[in-house]
């Protein structure tokens, strides 16, 4: 952190100086998301004092075992956006449909979020995180379908990531520059700890769940295999990172380059990421930050969602990783 102490509040009304008009309500929403992961922090931390760790015995609409943390991280959130009478209605990984809250005319923002990503690392002590993003809506005032919005018209205008790990460290983006703060938990602000991120092109580590590899197209399995050869010309073998949360593993790619990949598989030939609150949020980050995000086929902000909870593949970090991940996908070789 700057010797001159800089508040998540004050730099975003700085930044949002340069911010189109017509979203001027867009560091309002982002104060208020930095207000909720304090919240959530601070419960996450003592989880296992108050009996929040443990499975509820239900699954969320994506299938995942749902965990105490998963069910309150997802009612602090949506209380917290009820209140701010600027978002109309909420896609939530742990909720089967969306969710309006409000019909005025100020709820111009649609919310999609995963509000506790990599919670099976909740009873271990592993880092978690929560992963956002707000849409433009295309119209105001009554309330109108919501979901066809999403898939038609509205705008991806600012998205980001927590990450509750040994700090808990908030990353997000209006579109202009991506930005890091670190929650210093004396003061009880998150303080502006990494200005203008920017992604390397390529980086030393891979993140993948290997425990999938034999079901995997040949195409990627070879370009598992061609990352772990020795090759001191081109800087391999890469290093594996996995830890079974998608935002640290995404964190590290987007600070020192590399690549995160969960690609298609034969039981889940469309991914197993969801779209809206995972892969699209992520991607907007990263590319902000000059990096790149893919399906491997396509680019992931290019893709529009046909439902709520629809998955995809995902490849993201340095632009160099990605693509040679994508002429893998492509051609079986670099």
């Amino acid at each position: 952190m700057s010797a001159k102490a800089t508040s998540l509040s004050r730099h975003l009304v700085e930044e949002g100086k340069w911010v189109d008009a017509q979203l001027s309500e867009l560091p309002v929403l982002l104060r208020d998301m930095g207000y909720t992961a304090k919240i959530l922090a601070r419960e996450i931390r003592r989880a296992a004092l108050v009996g929040k760790l443990g499975l509820v015995g239900e699954k969320n609409p994506s299938g995942d075992a749902q965990k105490k943390l998963d069910v309150y991280s997802n009612e602090v959130v949506v209380d917290a956006f009820t209140d701010s009478g600027l978002v109309a209605a909420i896609v939530s990984e742990e909720m089967e449909e969306l969710r309006t809250i409000s019909c005025n005319d100020a709820a111009e923002y649609l919310l999609c979020v995963d509000p506790l990503d990599g919670s099976s690392n909740t009873d271990v002590n592993g880092a978690v995180g929560t992963i956002f993003s707000f849409y433009r809506r295309g119209v105001a005032g009554a309330c109108t379908d919501c979901e066809a919005e999403l898939r038609e018209g509205a705008r991806l205008v600012a998205a980001g990531y927590v990450l509750y790990g040994p700090s808990t460290v908030l990353v997000c983006s209006m579109g202009r520059g991506v930005n890091g703060y670190t929650l210093d938990h004396d003061v009880g602000e998150f303080m502006l700890s990494q200005e203008n991120i920017r992604c390397p092109v390529s980086g030393a580590y891979y993140s993948a769940n290997l425990g999938r590899y034999h079901d995997w197209d040949p195409n990627v399995r070879a370009y598992a295999d061609y990352v772990i050869e020795r090759d001191a010309a081109s800087g391999r073998p890469y290093s594996l990172r996995y830890s079974g949360a998608l935002v640290a593993d995404v964190h590290r790619s987007l600070l020192e380059g590399g690549i995160y990949l969960y690609p298609a598989d034969e039981g889940r030939t469309g991914g197993k990421l969801r779209l809206l609150y995972e892969c699209l949020p992520l991607a907007f980050v990263v590319e902000a930050a000059a990096g790149r995000a893919s399906s491997g086929r396509e680019r992931i902000l290019d893709l529009r969602p046909a439902s709520l909870h629809q998955t995809s593949p995902l490849a993201i970090g340095g632009v160099d990783d990605v693509q040679l991940f994508e002429r893998f996908v492509a051609t079986g070789s670099p």
